[in-house]
């Protein structure tokens, strides 16, 4: 009787190995699988630096983040407004919570454009300068970023932020 188990076992194994050798799956050349993702990675620490507005002026406002944000992650946070704590110490936002989503594109080594999703010639120079800033600190470039701003047909830049200089 324990030959027959045994018999069965390695036949139940043979068909097994069989069926997983022979799956069909042929070797092949390396695939290319397109661009990888844009966008840029604010920043590899777990801080991210805001700018919003106090008294009429911008205002650096740092963040801790769980995890590395996008530069689109980051510009919704404007878009969101400041934290209750931030409120209570005078914080604002000029960009607007329908401003969003928002997309980060290089155009070149030192000039990145930033598309909304209203028209941009709608922003107030403050919400333009928080925008700016705050995707010029997400970009921790040593060289100067200049930023446009896009929405709608309309265009506002090439900017620097002011803060930066």
């Amino acid at each position: 009787m324990r030959t027959g188990l045994a018999r069965r076992v390695l036949a139940a194994g043979l068909v097994s190995l069989v069926a997983v050798a022979g799956c069909g799956v042929r070797p092949s050349d390396v695939i290319p699988a397109g661009d990888p993702p844009s966008g840029g990675v604010a920043r590899t620490s777990t801080s991210i630096t805001l700018y919003l507005v106090k008294d009429g002026r911008l205002s650096a406002v740092t963040r801790r983040s769980g995890r590395p944000m996008f530069r689109p992650d980051t510009l919704a946070l404007l878009a969101d407004g400041p934290s209750a704590a931030e409120q209570a110490r005078g914080l604002t936002t000029e960009v607007p919570p329908e401003a969003g989503p928002f997309s980060v594109t290089p155009e070149a080594a030192d000039h990145l454009v930033v598309t909304l999703s209203l028209p941009a010639g709608e922003l107030s120079t403050l919400a333009v300068e928080q925008i700016v800033c705050t995707v010029v600190a997400a970009a921790a470039s040593e060289s100067p970023v200049q930023v446009t701003v896009v929405g709608a047909g309309q265009s506002v830049g090439p900017r620097n932020c002011p803060e930066r200089r």
